[in-house]
């Protein structure tokens, strides 16, 4: 009966209207950020022509080839690793009620960065496809461990040591990738992809990810009821004949296809997967059935937007994406941590 209670509660304060706002205005949004940040970069190009590209290429300009080589699958990459990462997030915090969960904060980005130290001083010259599948083993390795660490303790997975054992784990992790390389003298490669960027996508490179988010995106969709039964206990999700075990392990894995996907691509960009979820249910509630695509939309429309504000900072050079949204993601940490008492609102 209290497990009941509960979830009626929880259809109570979900927003479909406010989600169904975000959904339509956020799609809308996002297809004309997309644009600008076709037209924005070192050589400015007018609305009109990317319009022209897009729907009538003509292979003899120049700004066509540019627009459809260059800053086309940049700005489509920098949308769907926005939403991989800010799915990847709300999953995690509405399975572990975990409200500082972050594919950053718990091992996937410092398992990837190993990856490719490793990669980078023992394989030089690798092909980057080759480079994005080590990435997503280190990505899934580093998560194993913190899981596997917050499961085996006396008592459990909590909030509390999932977070400590995450930062443990990372710290550990990124120790080892830094003496790796100054021992290789690789530092400087990955540093580059420590600073996480979007730039130099190619639509070879999106095919893979696409489909990985693809398959994230819609798992997580599919198992969004079950989250948000879990997000209240896993005493009501189980009295309300949830399989709360099978339900972590779909989750988890449909968390490291997404997050380990948008972290092969472009690197180590944190806090998305912190920020996002919170302003989603801020706006929508608590029924991950809407938290799940809007916080896919926002996520997308947050990378973009970063990826074009870090070309206008300082121009004609870019600031790293990863960098940029850590000036907005590490004050919000510090808030959440000053605020949070335990759960998820």
């Amino acid at each position: 009966m209290a497990a009941t209670t509960q979830a009626t509660k929880a259809n109570r304060r979900s927003r479909p209207l406010a989600a169904s706002l975000i959904l339509i205005g956020g799609v809308i949004l996002l297809a004309f950020a997309i644009g600008l940040s076709i037209s924005v970069g070192a050589a400015d190009i007018r609305l009109s022509t990317v319009w022209e590209a897009l729907f009538h290429f003509d292979a003899g300009r120049t700004e066509h080839q540019i627009i459809l080589d260059m800053r086309l699958p940049r700005a489509v990459a920098a949308a769907l690793i926005g939403a991989a990462l800010a799915v990847a997030g709300a999953i995690m915090q509405g399975m572990t009620r975990n409200p500082m969960a972050d594919s950053g904060l718990l091992g996937l980005n410092s398992g990837a960065g190993l990856a490719l130290a490793i990669c980078f001083a023992l394989v030089p010259g690798t092909p980057f496809l080759l480079m994005m599948l080590y990435s997503f083993i280190g990505a899934a390795a580093g998560a194993g461990l913190v899981f596997g660490i917050g499961f085996l303790s006396k008592g459990g997975m909590t909030p509390v040591r999932l977070t400590l054992a995450g930062a443990a784990v990372s710290m550990l992790l990124v120790a080892i990738s830094e003496g790796i390389a100054l021992y290789f003298k690789v530092g400087q490669d990955l540093a580059f992809w420590y600073a996480g960027a979007v730039t130099g996508t190619t639509w070879e490179q999106l095919k893979f990810v696409a489909v990985g988010v693809a398959v994230g995106l819609v798992g997580a969709l599919s198992l969004s009821k079950s989250i948000t039964l879990l997000s209240l206990g896993e005493e009501v999700a189980t009295g309300l004949g949830q399989r709360t075990g099978l339900i972590k392990a779909l989750s988890m894995v449909f968390v490291l296809i997404l997050a380990g996907s948008a972290v092969s691509l472009v690197g180590a960009i944190g806090f998305v997967g912190l920020m996002v979820p919170h302003v989603t249910r801020f706006l929508v509630g608590v029924d991950y059935r809407w938290v799940v695509p809007s916080s896919a939309v926002l996520g997308s429309l947050l990378m973009v937007f970063a990826d074009i504000l870090a070309r206008m900072v300082n121009p004609p050079h870019e600031v790293p994406i990863g960098a940029l949204i850590a000036v907005i993601g590490v004050p919000f940490f510090l808030y959440l941590a000053m605020k949070q008492k335990g759960g998820l609102d």
